[in-house]
């Protein structure tokens, strides 16, 4: 999952920021993305009014003399980002006002570039405010949420809003043609453009006024819907006290849930599903299937109201923009288009996949035979039962052969000779003692391409789920001055018992490369404008460049050379990796059926008009009413309930869940090349693949990008067989 944060991008970007398309903040969830537009009530910001010895030893505010340019993470207290965020917001507003009221013509240089420039102290400020409230926060930091967001989406809507500088922008887009400017310009001119344009800049007085204010409370619903998912998240917790409870956990999983004489279970999402897949307590795994189902659900903390307001706003903005639907507002330069071409898409793969569950769910009630009636809460734990009576494969077998830094210096490998680039460990300072950082270099010149710094670890004070995120996105206008990103990425690993070693399950090594693939994607960026630069392009374009390294995670020749045995150093198994290759599509009809499910929820939610939208009263019966249509069995959950489906109702992923799966047509495309070419380090397409995806950023449409590396357009069967479903030979990407 990325977090783009385009307040970096100066006000050009800002101006983009409506719905689907907008990054303020990283989103609560475990896959890639962005938020939603943090937009709420309008706020008069005077710089007189915040006290000038304050803001003059703010470090928030400072130009920061350390290693990388890397924030001074020790020096910042709460009390600093408030006063920070207001100056910062008043210097944009000046930067705007002498870009709209420049007495010369506009032109590319002092309208365009102005924008792109404008807002980096701002950019500054929130970069560092949302990265923290993700890692490492706290009950004033969550207060300083609601605080902080809707001073920014004031000035959001300024700009966006803004008819003297549309005016100008309009006019160097109709110039274009005649100026002379390379094809970055260019592009810099026409996302621009539109940016406004989808903001509602040629609207009328009235609809932007309607407009400015569904911003505002849907910046407020979503920073509710994520503090509640947050809270309800780290509110459910188990207790165990006798060990005869936890029969079937390994050692080093209990020894890591240990404290004290109790074991402490909680529903963060590593501790649940390898709870669930090796916990003999079928109890105990009831408890933990409703206490993970049932987050946000009810109560203080209940999401489904939330839920419903949203749907029903993002549609009343969709309506007022002459849209019949968010989704077909979101879509649009996506590369599916429309949302009919989503649902299409999803039902094909849907169909193998919910009757390859439905085999599933027959094959685990046999195992289980008259004992008693398979539920969804025994899904995790009989599938392995299965996998191992079918493979002779345990998960717990191979945990050793990945040790995180066997695995880190594996992607590293791959790094280097795919896009021959290095990583050196460099010791700066992080925002938690466990961040480790790593200088990224041209193998050949020595050219320092950005700062890569990881955070692996669970703790209470830090979101659930897997993201990249940066510091500081790259910029370069003028060839003297370049700025290199400052790259995240987080995972949510058990932290081990004592000194042991960090042992992960081969899912967990997916996901490392996944957003490693994501990281490299903001750090190899080669856009010299913060608009379109590093991880950018539609929702659906924007996983690919994470998902494809996954194939290299999993290849035999790969594995050979980084899955060494944490204890011995010895190199996996060729029977291992064998049991591996085999059992890779074990359980690929649930895994298909939880993922669309979500996905067609989305849509569900999504596709509505303004009309349909406020007729729902009940978020659940809604959900239950969507799934039952599409035939979804009792036994397995969509991968989100509504409640805590925070990729799309506190990021930005509205209509744009399916992403994942569509970007997977082109992963599995992608690396097929590769395996067509006899050599997964083939020179010439990992060429191709550095310079059209990690590289260009938004530089040209993403099927265009696509087919520059790949020579052609992507197909669907690639996808269907990998997952072990039949083909036709007839579908289309």
């Amino acid at each position: 999952m990325t977090a783009k944060n385009y307040l970096l991008g100066g006000a050009a970007a800002l101006a983009l920021t409506l719905a689907g398309c907008d990054v303020v903040r990283a989103p609560s969830s475990d896959a890639p993305a962005e938020a939603d537009t943090v937009v709420t009530e309008s706020t008069d910001v005077e710089t007189a009014a915040v006290d000038a010895e304050a803001l003059a030893n703010n470090p928030l505010l400072q130009d920061w003399d350390t290693q990388y340019g890397v924030p001074p993470f020790a020096e910042i207290a709460d009390e600093d980002y408030l006063p920070a965020v207001d100056f910062a917001i008043a210097e944009l507003q000046g930067e705007i006002e002498a870009i709209a009221n420049n007495e010369e013509a506009p032109t590319f240089e002092n309208t365009i570039v102005a924008l792109d420039k404008a807002g980096g102290m701002l950019g500054q400020v929130a970069l560092v405010f949302s990265n923290i409230t993700n890692t490492d926060t706290n009950d004033t930091l969550a207060d300083l949420e609601t605080q902080i967001w809707p001073k920014v989406t004031a000035v959001q809507n300024e700009i966006n809003f803004n008819a003297a500088l549309f005016e100008r922008v309009k006019a160097v887009r109709d110039a274009a043609p005649t100026l002379d400017l390379d094809e970055q310009d260019l592009r810099l001119i026409e996302l621009t453009y539109r940016g406004f344009e989808r903001a509602g800049a040629t609207q009328s007085p009235e609809v932007k006024e309607k407009v400015a204010a569904i911003n505002e409370e849907i910046s407020s619903l979503t920073t509710q819907f994520a503090q509640n998912l947050l809270a309800s998240t780290k509110a459910f917790k188990l207790e165990i006290t006798d060990e005869a409870e936890l029969v079937g956990l390994s050692e080093d999983f209990k020894a890591a849930l240990k404290d004290g004489d109790t074991w402490t279970l909680t529903v963060d999402r590593s501790v649940y599903e390898t709870f669930m897949t090796q916990s003999e307590n079928r109890d105990l795994r009831a408890q933990m299937f409703d206490g993970y189902r049932l987050r946000a659900n009810g109560g203080e903390f209940d999401n489904g109201p939330i839920a419903i307001k949203l749907a029903q706003l993002r549609a009343e903005r969709a309506e007022l923009l002459g849209y019949p639907s968010h989704a077909a507002y979101t879509l649009e330069y996506n590369m599916a288009r429309t949302p009919e071409t989503v649902e299409n898409f999803l039902v094909r793969v849907w169909e193998p996949g919910l009757a390859q569950a439905k085999s599933e769910r027959e094959e685990m009630q046999a195992m289980i035979g008259d004992e008693f009636t398979f539920a969804g809460h025994d899904w995790w734990h009989y599938s392995e039962k299965v996998r191992q009576d079918k493979y002779a494969f345990d998960d717990n077998v191979l945990k050793p052969y990945f040790e995180l830094s066997a695995v880190r210096e594996g992607a590293w490998t791959m790094a280097e000779r795919l896009f021959n680039v290095t990583l050196e460990d460099v010791d700066v300072e992080g925002w938690n003692p466990v961040v480790t950082a790593y200088d990224v270099k041209d193998a050949d010149t020595g050219e320092h391409l950005g700062l890569f710094m990881m955070d692996m670890y669970a703790r209470d004070s830090k979101r659930g789920g897997a993201w990249m995120s940066s510091y500081r996105n790259s910029t370069n206008y003028d060839d003297a001055d370049e700025v290199r990103p400052i790259i995240t990425n987080n995972l949510n690993l058990i932290t081990p018992a004592g000194d042991g070693p960090t042992l992960m399950r081969f899912d967990e090594v997916e996901t490392f490369f996944h957003e490693f693939g994501h990281g490299l994607h903001g750090l190899l960026t080669q856009i010299k404008y913060s608009n379109f630069s590093g991880v950018d392009g539609p929702r659906d374009y924007t996983e690919f460049p994470a998902q494809i390294l996954e194939h290299w995670a999993g290849a035999p020749e790969m594995l050979a050379e980084y899955a060494l045995h944490n204890e011995t150093g010895e190199a996996i198994p060729l029977e291992l990796i064998e049991k591996m290759r085999e059992a890779s599509n074990h359980n690929q009809g649930f895994r298909t059926t939880e993922f669309i499910a979500a996905s067609l929820l989305d849509l569900a939610w999504h596709n509505l008009s303004h009309e349909e939208a406020m007729a729902i009263t009940d978020a659940r019966a809604f959900e239950q009413e969507v799934l039952a249509g599409y035939g979804l069995i009792e036994e397995i959950e969509p991968r989100y309930r509504s409640q805590y489906f925070s990729h799309i109702f506190a990021g930005g992923y509205s209509s744009g869940y399916y992403a994942y799966l569509w970007s997977e047509i082109l992963d599995a495309d992608g690396f097929t090349a590769f395996r067509e070419a006899g050599d997964i380090w083939d020179p010439e397409l990992a060429a191709r693949l550095k310079k059209w995806v990690y590289e260009s950023g938004g530089l040209r449409p993403a099927d265009e990008l696509y087919r520059n590396f790949r020579g052609s357009d992507p197909t669907i069967e690639p996808l269907l067989r990998i997952r072990g479903f039949e083909t036709d030979e007839e579908g289309e990407g």
